[in-house]
């Protein structure tokens, strides 16, 4: 018998995005049980949707640990007790095919805590497929570079597993990249089983309140740095996350921020390509939110 899988749906105040996902995790064809629990996050719970898809196979509730998405997230891991459990956000949609894929993939791995696919990001109607082009993804490999598509929608977990590593960090500002942390460290115990396959759609855009949070980006950043003190030894990581706080600085009108973690990019790694970015932003030549319009439409972040 196929393992039961649950899937985990944060939300906050997004319905028609949000029904869109629960419908594309229910309609996955998978020979075994598949439930849903829709965790509502600062935002009234919506009965309704445990009629979608019929039966009772989803189940609402309210977040109530920490205010956030981490906390919304270990709401719905505790509220499940199926054998894997999967994260889906309310504005991305899994892809026919993503589910039985991925399951299987993970059953040959047995020792392994996570599985991640490939993802398209949907940027304003368009279509741009990202993959990491390896069958698995190394904890090393995830701190030299914050691969795009090991990313929360397509997360997979060993629900045991999970449990043992620790759910996602409810301390990290923001909820600011919880997906990455706990994906370092599942890849810690083993390398994160990659069905290297674009089997979730991932809507991109710039007026989610994530978008636009850049004191909480910078702040969850210096976390990562204070937490993951490998960062700093590998030159790449190091100035991709120093040129991203730079970034962040500039964007809030921390100018003299920004300047410095240029210069501390640039000594990591003198070809990294964010330092321009936030020396334009910092000196007014162009705003942030232009930059990343610029860099979205190329399927690229900062």
């Amino acid at each position: 018998m196929p393992p039961s899988v649950g899937v985990v749906l944060p939300t906050h105040n997004r319905p028609e995005m949000l029904r869109r996902a629960l419908e594309s995790v229910l309609a996955q064809e998978y020979d075994g049980e598949v439930r849903a629990v829709v965790v509502f996050d600062r935002a009234e719970p919506d009965p309704s949707l445990a009629e979608v898809g019929g039966g009772d196979r989803v189940q609402v509730i309210a977040n109530t640990r920490a205010p956030g998405l981490a906390g919304a997230r270990n709401s719905g891991v505790l509220a499940l007790d199926t054998e894997l459990v999967a994260f889906c956000d309310d504005d991305d949609e899994w892809l026919p095919g993503k589910l039985a894929a991925q399951v299987s993939a993970l059953e040959a791995a047995p020792d392994a805590v996570l599985s991640s696919t490939g993802i398209v990001i949907d940027f304003r109607g368009q279509a741009l497929p990202r993959l990491a082009g390896t069958d698995r993804v190394t904890y090393d490999a995830l701190i030299r570079d914050r691969i795009m598509s090991v990313h929360s929608s397509t997360y997979l977990f060993r629900r045991a597993a999970l449990l043992d590593i620790g759910m996602v960090d409810e301390t990290i500002p923001g909820s600011q990249g919880e997906d990455w942390d706990v994906a370092l460290r599942a890849a810690r115990r083993h390398p994160v089983v990659n069905v290297d396959t674009p089997y979730v759609r991932v809507l991109w855009g710039l007026t989610s309140y994530y978008a636009q949070a850049w004191e909480t980006k910078v702040a969850a950043l210096e976390w990562f740095l204070e937490h993951y003190p490998e960062i700093a030894d590998e030159p790449g990581a190091a100035g991709r996350v120093y040129g991203q706080i730079a970034f962040g600085c500039a964007t809030v009108g921390r100018r003299r921020d920004a300047l410095r973690w240029s210069a501390r990019a640039l000594k990591a790694n003198p070809k990294e390509r964010r330092v321009p970015f936030a020396l334009a932003v910092a000196s007014g030549a162009v705003s942030g939110r232009r930059v990343l319009l610029a860099l979205h439409t190329r399927g690229r972040g900062i």
